[in-house]
């Protein structure tokens, strides 16, 4: 049988010769050269924010840290298109509609109004949630393990949650009997809430006084009934349009020289007297990993939701003064945040 011929050494074959250093020199530092060059610009990441620029920059900050930690620059291979809601939950429809004309890849939002105004916008685009207190209770995922659809993130352990704001308001000022709650009906989230701070004011033989603020405006009038509601103190539940305007939330109570519980820290730094939740800045970053994930290729639905049960308590010893308070030693071992 006739060997078959040798079709002779490939033109840039090397097995066989003795290359030269300047040779091997181009050779290898050719893929090198392309692996140094910036990504192109592949990734838009879209925000639908509840709040407005100013509240939610350091929450868009904590997010990009997440990013830069694996791996991003922006302006290299990402970029941001944020849209912001002022605190005006019927405006985020047209935002979430604008997000989904401008085609960007994912879609990061927080509040429940803008989850929900994202999913009627998108059913493609994949959405990851920052801040929420129960995607179950909210029916926005199927389930935490698998979600489906196209939304997936971080989620605060909602069982036990509100609670707490009415026993440690209790605890830092005891005579605190009849309780001002303002609360958002369009904010899905509050109907567990006020079950649970119900369940907790039996307990303690609290009276709640709900108040409904769904926009700014209706913040004075759910003050001016303090007076003739005879309450003396105060609870907030998390809202976007509290968090937007949490100075004149703080004014008011100051005004009506009420103890408060607050949901963010962010209101302790501002004036108010105690907070205790979930770090909204700890959340943003948290949600980075997701949106990596996605950006390279997995399925939002098939991503479990996370839940942290993360809970950061501060006060403000300034203001606890203004009230005539001392914060008990059982609440200030247990602050993250003390302000003095």
């Amino acid at each position: 049988m006739p060997l078959p011929q040798d079709p002779g050494p490939p033109s840039n074959a090397l097995v066989g010769h003795t290359a030269s250093p300047l040779f091997l020199l181009v050779l290898f530092a050719a893929p090198l050269a392309a692996d140094a060059q910036p990504p192109p610009m592949a990734a838009r990441i879209g925000f639908l924010m509840g709040g407005s620029p100013s509240t939610s920059a350091p929450l868009i900050d904590a997010f990009q840290q997440g990013l830069r930690q694996l791996g991003y620059v922006e302006g290299r291979n990402f970029a941001v298109e944020a849209r912001y809601a002022e605190g005006k939950s019927e405006a985020l429809p047209g935002l979430a509609a604008e997000l989904v004309r401008l085609k960007v890849d994912v879609i990061v939002v927080a509040a429940p109004q803008a989850i929900r105004a994202a999913k009627q916008a998108t059913g493609t685009i994949p959405i990851v949630m920052a801040v929420l207190a129960d995607p179950l209770e909210s029916e926005f995922v199927a389930s935490l393990a698998r979600p489906g659809g196209n939304l997936t993130g971080v989620s605060a352990l909602a069982e036990g949650y509100s609670a707490k704001w009415l026993e440690l308001l209790k605890e830092a000022a005891p005579r605190a009997s009849r309780v001002v709650v303002l609360s958002n009906p369009a904010n899905p989230s509050h109907a567990s809430f006020r079950r649970e701070t119900q369940a907790a004011a039996k307990l303690l033989k609290v009276t709640l006084l709900f108040r409904e603020v769904r926009d700014p405006n209706e913040l004075e009038g759910a003050f001016a009934a303090v007076t003739k509601d005879r309450a003396n103190a105060l609870v907030v539940f998390p809202d976007a349009v509290a968090f937007v305007h949490r100075t004149r939330i703080l004014d008011l109570a100051a005004k009506h020289r009420l103890p408060a519980m607050y949901p963010y820290r962010e209101f302790v730094d501002a004036g108010g007297l105690m907070a205790y939740g979930s770090s909204l800045a700890d959340m943003f970053r948290r949600a980075a990993p997701y949106v990596d994930k996605i950006l390279k290729g997995a399925k939002p639905g098939n991503l479990p939701v996370e839940q942290t049960a993360r809970f950061e308590l501060a006060i403000n010893m300034k203001t606890a003064k203004a009230l005539g308070l001392t914060f008990p030693p059982t609440i200030l071992i247990r602050a993250d945040q003390v302000i003095e």
